[in-house]
């Protein structure tokens, strides 16, 4: 396959959640080398699958290196949930949304952007410059054969959507139309950046492993004639009991997309997986292996290939003391 712009390949990059220094380091065994304060490699880009900022160390450090590729050209990235979240923390309600903040600052999501409004909180002109760069980021990526999309390919609604933003990028009114429930703009937020949620029987929940109790859990959309919650549960946290034999209602089954194995490879980041880089589907690669909590930032090489290879998988153990410890790639983040 003929890459676009003479280029040999991709390196699809997961959730680096604020990990800079550690994006550097995998950025580095990559073959990428850093000139002119931008990370290059001679035949290759990356695609960042979103989510770089919140809860860990260097969140400034990680923006600045994806920011500086993108503009440069030696990258492109699609927005993550938590992109949203911050954007919706600054954005006030419409009249008549029955809200003051499309993200309510409620303790729950205060907690969440606590650790990245931290980090700007002695630059504020840079977060007011990213805040502004972050609308520019697109939802989904479609290019030389493969799609990237933070958590989930709902090509119905990607359909509908892309008639009104053929780029792929919202705008404020989109992002303000997202704060009345059930409209087009926050079922397109909802499904493409957050994925599927089901909701759990009445009066059970998940105490899950990031400190919130959950009432609903995370749903993948491949499976061909799914049957059971275990057919389709995709997330760290077990279900409780013996929810995995609980039949999926036909409304259940309606919530879920399907994306078949005869299309295009697909990208994901979102989902917290744990352990050794696998493949949950043969043209499917989930690359958020929980880097935050000292798991691993990981990679994938992609060359063109419809039939993903788990051998392609590239990644980085987060060290735990990456917080102390003065990294060789530090940016200039005030330049």
């Amino acid at each position: 396959m003929n890459m676009t712009g003479g280029i040999d390949g991709y390196d699809l990059i997961g959730d680096v959640h604020g990990c800079g220094a550690t994006l550097g380091a995998l950025l580095e065994k990559l073959g990428y080398h850093l000139t002119g304060g931008v990370y290059r490699h001679l035949r290759r880009k990356v695609i960042f699958l979103g989510d770089l900022i919140d809860r860990g160390p260097r969140i400034r450090l990680a923006v600045s290196i994806a920011r500086r590729m993108v503009e440069s050209g030696e990258a492109f990235i699609v927005m993550g949930n938590h992109e949203i979240n911050a954007l919706a923390y600054y954005q006030r309600c419409p009249p008549g949304a029955g809200c003051e903040w499309l993200r309510e600052h409620t303790p729950r999501h205060n907690r969440v952007i606590r650790e990245t409004l931290e980090q700007y909180r002695d630059h504020p002109a840079e977060w007011d410059d990213t805040l502004a760069w972050l609308m520019e980021v697109p939802l989904l990526l479609e290019r030389d054969g493969l799609r990237v999309v933070h958590a989930c390919w709902d090509a119905a609604l990607i359909e509908r959507f892309r008639a009104a933003y053929p780029e792929g990028r919202i705008d404020t009114a989109f992002l303000q139309e997202s704060a009345y429930a059930g409209s087009f703009a926050s079922r397109v937020l909802e499904r493409l950046t957050r994925g599927v949620h089901l909701n759990l029987p009445e009066g059970t929940e998940i105490h899950s492993g990031d400190g919130f109790t959950r009432r609903t859990f995370r749903a993948h959309f491949w499976a061909c004639d799914p049957q059971t919650y275990g057919d389709v549960v995709f997330q760290p946290d077990n279900l409780p009991g013996d929810l995995e034999l609980r039949r999926l209602s036909s409304a259940e089954r309606a919530q879920l997309p399907y994306y078949g194995p005869e299309q295009c490879p697909l990208f994901l980041g979102h989902y917290w997986c744990e352990g050794v880089p696998a493949l949950p589907a043969p043209n499917i690669a989930c690359l958020d292996y929980s880097a935050v909590k000292f798991g691993r930032l990981v990679a994938y090489r992609w060359d063109g290939e419809a039939t993903l290879n788990a051998d392609k998988f590239v990644w980085l153990r987060v060290p735990r003391e990456e917080r102390a410890r003065p990294q060789p790639w530090d940016l200039d983040l005030d330049s």
